[in-house]
């Protein structure tokens, strides 16, 4: 089976139970899938790696040996590989989140009902300075606590303090008009601003009180800043949007000049009789997203930074499929 394939049936379970004797050490995000949740693990393979929410009645089991050689099994799944530990929130990385906590309520998100603490720019510094030896790339991602604007500022004077490592810096917060050229001015290699939903309704329904199309015009004005392969969004998978409507999406994104981040959704309380994508949905959309992107010329291969370079809740065109 291709590896895109087995990944897509990997991610329609999402969830995994841990067994062996790998001594674990599950990654607990504060931003992104599984915020504030039971944790996560990587497994990789010679071909990709993926990310898994630990749930002790998942019908996936990881069992690992001490060295950390492991094996994935499940219903039509049987794959070996090894276990990858995270720096911060995944391998190679350190993806920080500077914000913890939300003013926002998306209805898909756990982050608002999390306790809000907000990192300094030396703590951030702090942190990346005991793992430099480990990580080919910074990122930097965000809730908003007080205002968009405070938050934008904040995430400016940390790219400005870790820029001088020499490492990629990337950014994902939620963004202002010229909030792009303030990034980029900073030190900023990349952005990934979340568009989040497929369709405008949606939107207002998910996400209420923030600016869909205003997210659109950012997007655009980021392509102009930092240049083609340089600029990501997230658009959720399984909100209630049509094959169609997400095709739509897509084409608009990669029309723009952005590279779309699918990601299959995460199944919340908030969201009753939403579940998670299947495979197949997950592949088709997978695959639709790949053949744009090449018609375009666009590559996310070339990502240095974020979710796309880390690959593991998602499908990325060039690498896994």
């Amino acid at each position: 089976m291709h590896w895109g394939d087995l990944k897509a049936r990997i991610l329609a379970y999402g969830t995994v139970r841990l067994a062996g004797t790998y001594p674990f050490h599950p990654e607990h995000s504060s931003a992104g899938p599984g915020a504030g949740g039971a944790g996560s693990v990587f497994f990789a393979t010679l071909h990709g790696r993926i990310r898994l929410t630990i749930d002790d009645h998942s019908l996936l089991t990881l069992t690992a040996d001490a060295d950390g050689s492991a094996r994935l099994t499940g219903p039509d799944i049987d794959v070996e590989g090894h276990i990858e530990d995270a720096v911060y929130h995944c391998p190679r990385q350190a993806f920080i989140t500077l914000s913890e906590g939300c003013i926002f309520s998306c209805r898909y998100c756990s982050v608002p009902t999390l306790p809000k603490r907000i990192k300094s720019v030396d703590e951030v510094v702090a942190m990346i300075e005991q793992v430099r030896g480990d990580i080919d790339a910074i990122s930097l991602t965000s809730g908003v606590i007080g205002s968009v604007e405070e938050d934008e500022a904040r995430a400016v004077a940390v790219v400005r303090a870790v820029a001088g490592f020499g490492i990629p810096v990337g950014v994902s917060i939620y963004p202002l008009p010229g909030t792009p050229q303030r990034l980029k001015d900073a030190g900023a290699c990349e952005v990934k601003f979340n568009i989040e939903t497929a369709t405008t309704a949606l939107f207002r329904d998910m996400c209420p009180g923030l600016d869909y199309e205003g997210t659109w015009d950012i997007l655009e004005d980021s392509v102009a800043v930092f240049g083609r392969n340089r600029v990501f969004s997230n658009v959720i998978l399984g909100l209630g949007e049509s094959d169609e409507e997400m095709e739509t999406c897509i084409r608009r994104m990669v029309g723009i000049g952005v590279i779309p981040v699918i990601r299959p959704l995460s199944p919340s309380p908030n969201l009753p009789g939403l579940p998670r994508p299947t495979a197949e949905r997950i592949l088709r959309m997978a695959v639709f997203a790949r053949d744009e992107l090449k018609k375009a010329g666009l590559d996310p291969t070339q990502a240095q930074t974020m979710c796309t370079r880390c690959g593991g809740c998602d499908l990325v065109a060039g690498r896994d499929l």
